[in-house]
């Protein structure tokens, strides 16, 4: 069973389990994360990969849902990862993605059984990001923050650092008509102030969803991500106001604050 991409779209919560490490694949469903990467990259020592890839594929064929963080394309494990990934009708998280013309071969080769979700984690992807998110296949796009601050010589957990990054990858989502982009992990597994914090901050840009590297995130990116009390209150007023240009608590509602509203309103739903 394959996951929809209107589950991808709109999903809140994407935790990472190692794809070597198949006892931890069932914790990582019964965790309530909305999505289980099961990553075959950066979590997983060379030795260990072609392991890792029938440790997925047995799991996949068995009936369970995941995304697949393949390996970058051009490593030696790229190839057979996609190939496993289009035979189980799985969707792919492409590291290091940086090339549309990569992503549409990518689509290309695996028949678009594979719906994609680029992570961005270098300088030249954030550029061309909205080429990325253009690509055949691209059902959404997640940000790498901590090999991208890596490469830019800055602590991954700086947002100020990132600000650029991070408002590039909403802008470029939404002009090529994806749904708001995921964030990046916050490495302080069990600080529960800290990607509280985190969470907010990545709503303020336009972020919609966090990848997870812990079950314990997953209860607190759940949470902050849904629209407060606040934000359900105000939007249903500017609902009930109707469709014409109005006043609602002192401030001007037209079209544009309308739509915003009905937004909240479903992602309540």
């Amino acid at each position: 069973m394959s996951l929809s991409v209107s589950r991808l779209e709109a999903a809140r919560s994407l935790l990472f389990v190692p794809g070597d490490r198949p006892e931890r694949f069932g914790k990582a469903v019964a965790s309530g994360a909305d999505v289980v990467i099961v990553d075959l990259e950066d979590a997983v020592a060379a030795a260990d990969k072609e392991r890792a890839r029938a440790e997925a594929a047995a799991w996949l064929a068995a009936g369970n849902s995941a995304m697949v963080r393949i390996n970058a394309p051009g490593t030696p494990w790229s190839d057979e990862d996609s190939a496993m990934a289009a035979a189980c009708g799985a969707p792919v998280m492409v590291p290091k993605a940086a090339d549309p013309g990569i992503l549409a071969d990518f689509a290309r080769r695996t028949g678009g059984k594979c719906p994609v979700m680029p992570l961005v984690e270098t300088a030249a992807g954030i550029e061309r990001a909205v080429e990325v998110c253009a690509a055949p296949g691209v059902v959404r796009v997640a940000l790498g923050n901590v090999d991208l601050a890596g490469q830019l010589g800055v602590a991954h957990d700086d947002h100020e650092a990132l600000a650029y990054s991070r408002s590039r990858l909403v802008s470029a989502s939404a002009v090529t008509g994806l749904s708001a982009p995921v964030d990046g992990v916050t490495t302080s597994v069990q600080d529960t102030e800290a990607i509280a914090a985190d969470v907010v901050r990545a709503r303020r840009f336009g972020f919609a969803g966090k990848l997870c590297i812990h079950p314990a995130q997953i209860a607190v990116v759940a949470e902050r991500f849904a629209p407060t009390a606040a934000e359900r209150e105000w939007a249903r007023s500017v609902v009930a106001a109707g469709e014409s240009v109005t006043v609602v608590d002192g401030h001007m509602v037209d079209k544009p604050v309308l739509e915003r509203a009905r937004r909240i309103l479903a992602a309540d739903g």
